[in-house]
């Protein structure tokens, strides 16, 4: 339960501390006293948005920190969020002049996400302006689940098709690549077997533009090395004739003087190395033919190669390459998104198979609740001056899932007898508004492991016997929780455990909101200002002991 509220420095609270206990627990106050400040205060502990102009001020922190009592039901939630559990826990948010927001969990620094999720499991306010939610399909869904066997199936239909959707759009991504792959997979065929024909693994661009050079000049080079090669072979004045002479009497001079060795041995080594040149010419100088379909071929050769450089706008092989194992790999993602695709309908048809089961057991387990949320709501509506209320649900099929199954859900309400009900939007009246709010907010209680609940004025509109027995339902919640209860009525307010007033005092020229613990003589007087307005009778003091009673 919440035993503790902490405001520092937001709207008109300077400072602010209250402790609260179990029951029910009334505040009243004047309009505009700050009732409504200290609501949105315990907002922030819900992980509302924080705005920087509800610091009072702005050269310091705003505070809001909100303390609970927990059993060991909550200690998992902090193992899996690694906090330290303590059954003293305090919330706390804190709003920087910059407009920066900070979340504490027990001192411990924490996300908005990992607050919202402790909170919304600890406290749920429920203001005279959100009645509307009535209206809403999903929270009529959420009112007959809660009376029915769905907590938990709920939860996990809801998380299939949270993936269920996400599968259908995975599959029409797919399929609008495949259709758009469709569009341009020819032409990168096409691509890709050129570059597959050219054999570029085997191209080498300097050796293929030699052979073409060495093709076309071919009858020049043999010419010349003809010509070398007549120059060697000259009698008596042939190169190598002369060289070998000139080696061989060399060779007598080093043989005479020592220090003729050395370059004696450097001719010897350098006419070897000749004598290998010369040998090597005669080898290539064999090869050379002209053949002018070899010499076409490898222009031919050329011509491709420079032709893939122009399409590409590259200038190397290894470009052409990278392009060719991209479309290469392309290709082959193309050829398995048909099998990806049909993979992934595979699963669509599984998680149909699981979401049809389960909207069925969601729709049998409603219509087993729903009777008994008739009866139910009808008691407390008669019980609340609505004796001829009637309630009805209505439970309709649809062709696809939504987010609670395959039905759609429609309450239906009429206050008087012998007309038909009608969507609950249309047939209700303000008054009558807030007692089947109450009504409903007492059963989803009733089955909601809630700590606590806060109404704030949702006895508005209603007076007399009905605002005693409003009273009387409240006194009744309060016995499996704790019920904070913002009221202008006396009958309610004669009823709280704990009474509490929100006050409005000027001090040193400033106006400042504070809420303060009414002992028992306080508590009689504030009933009595309630049914008399600001001048406290007898008779209101009178009717105050009684309604006390």
């Amino acid at each position: 339960m919440l035993s503790r509220i902490f405001i520092q420095n937001f709207a008109l609270i300077d400072s602010l501390e209250i402790t609260l206990n179990k029951g029910l627990q009334v505040i009243t106050g004047e309009t505009g006293a700050g009732k409504s400040i200290i609501l949105g205060a315990l907002r922030l502990i819900l992980g509302e948005r924080a705005d920087t102009k509800s610091i009072q001020n702005s050269e310091t922190k705003s505070i809001v920190e909100a303390e609970f009592q927990l059993n060991e039901n909550f200690r998992n939630f902090f193992e899996e969020n690694d906090l330290d559990f303590e059954k003293h826990t305090v919330i706390r948010r804190e709003i920087l002049p910059t407009g920066k927001s900070r979340a504490f969990i027990n001192d411990v620094p924490t996300t908005l996400e990992t607050l919202k999720s402790l909170s919304s499991q600890l406290i749920d306010i429920h203001s005279q302006f959100e009645s509307s939610n009535l209206f809403e399909e999903e929270y009529q869904f959420k009112i007959i689940d809660g009376l029915s066997a769905n907590k938990k199936l709920i939860v996990n239909y809801q998380n299939e098709f949270y993936h269920f959707k996400k599968l259908e759009k995975d599959l029409r991504d797919l399929k609008t690549r495949l259709s758009e792959g469709n569009k341009e997979s020819d032409y990168k065929t096409f691509l890709l077997n050129e570059l597959l024909e050219a054999n570029l693994d085997e191209v080498d661009l300097d050796d293929l533009q030699n052979a073409i050079s060495k093709n076309e000049n071919a009858e020049a080079i043999a010419e010349n090395l003809s010509q070398i090669f007549a120059k060697l072979d000259l009698e008596e004045i042939g190169l190598l004739d002369s060289f070998n002479e000139i080696k061989n009497k060399l060779s007598k001079v080093a043989s005479l003087s020592h220090e003729f060795s050395l370059l004696n041995q450097r001719l010897e080594e350098n006419f070897l190395e000749f004598k290998d040149i010369i040998f090597e010419l005669q080898n290539e100088s064999e090869k050379i033919e002209t053949n002018p379909e070899v010499l076409f071929d490898l222009n031919a050769k050329l011509n491709t190669i420079n032709s893939l450089f122009l399409k590409h706008n590259v200038k190397s092989i290894s470009e052409l390459q990278e392009i060719r194992d991209r479309l290469s790999g392309e290709q082959s993602g193309f050829e398995g998104l048909q099998q990806y695709i049909s993979e992934m309908e595979e699963k669509i048809a599984e998680a149909e198979n699981y979401l049809e089961r389960s909207s069925a057991k969601l729709s049998e387990n409603r219509k087993k609740s729903i009777p008994i949320f008739i009866q139910k709501t009808e008691s407390l509506l008669k019980q609340l001056g609505l004796e001829k209320a009637r309630i009805e649900v209505e439970l309709s099929d649809t062709s696809t899932f939504n987010n609670f199954g395959k039905e759609k859900v429609q309450l239906l309400f009429q206050a008087n007898s012998g007309f038909p009900a009608k969507p609950i939007q249309t047939a209700i009246s303000g008054g009558e508004r807030s007692r089947v709010m109450l009504s409903i907010k007492k059963l989803m209680a009733e089955n909601a492991e809630l700590p606590t609940l806060i109404l704030d004025e949702i006895d508005t509109g209603v007076s007399g016997k009905v605002a005693q027995e409003m009273g009387n339902v409240m006194q009744e919640m309060a016995k499996d929780m704790q019920l904070i209860v913002i009221t202008h009525l006396a009958q309610v307010a004669a009823k709280g455990d704990d009474n509490y007033k929100v006050v409005k005092k000027d001090i040193s020229g400033k106006t400042q909101s504070t809420i303060i613990l009414l002992n028992p003589k306080e508590k009689v007087e504030e009933i009595a200002q309630l049914l008399s307005g600001s001048k406290i009778t007898e008779a209101a003091m009178k009717q105050a002991e009684e309604l006390m009673k």
